[in-house]
């Protein structure tokens, strides 16, 4: 399968599980899109990001955008804001799109809480991290998983859980919506 139909069989697959899909040219068009979805579903009060685990010099452009457009964002100490949080930015190591599934992993909590306590979950994956399936990727994923206490997360939509009676909930253990940034370069 060549990668525009591997970009389009995950584009498909992670549209049908509730993700929603933004195609991005470059980190600062993913930033921006970011900082324009934090103002359109926030108030001022709640206009805040998390960005873990991103290079200082990245973390410093998005912190200077998102001051001109009055958001706060942070980096580190997230348990500290995990109330205040409106979306949560990360960036994910793989997308597989048999499932539409994202994979990140971090051995850190400020990462592991980015994706869960925020209500949006913004992730930026590159185009060429997109493989067919998961066992084209078993290698890479299990890379990824070497070390012993490492964290891996496969995300695949937001947050939903059914109850005894089959009754569907969006939300209650994590983001209500999962946006997913395709880069492009």
């Amino acid at each position: 399968m060549n990668n525009t139909s591997v970009t389009d069989q995950f584009i498909e697959t992670a549209t049908a599980a509730s993700a929603r899909i933004h195609r991005v040219n470059s980190l600062e068009e993913a930033f921006q899109s970011t900082l324009d979805l934090c103002k359109s579903a926030t108030n001022s009060e709640q206009s805040m990001i998390a960005a873990p685990e991103f290079e200082e010099s990245e973390f410093a452009r998005f912190q200077g955008l998102a001051k001109d457009k009055g958001v706060t964002l942070i980096k580190e100490r997230l348990r500290d804001h995990a109330n205040g949080i409106a979306i949560g930015f990360t960036r994910a190591d793989l997308g597989i799109a048999e499932t539409g599934t994202l994979v990140v992993s971090s051995n850190s909590e400020d990462l592991r809480l980015a994706t869960m306590v925020s209500d949006i979950h913004v992730a930026v994956v590159k185009m060429s991290d997109i493989g067919a399936c998961a066992l084209d990727m078993a290698d890479k994923i299990r890379a990824l998983t070497t070390n012993p206490s490492s964290y891996t997360a496969f995300i695949t939509g937001p947050s939903r859980t059914a109850d005894i009676e089959r009754v569907l909930a969006i939300g209650v253990h994590g983001p209500l919506e999962l946006h997913i940034m395709l880069l492009e370069k």
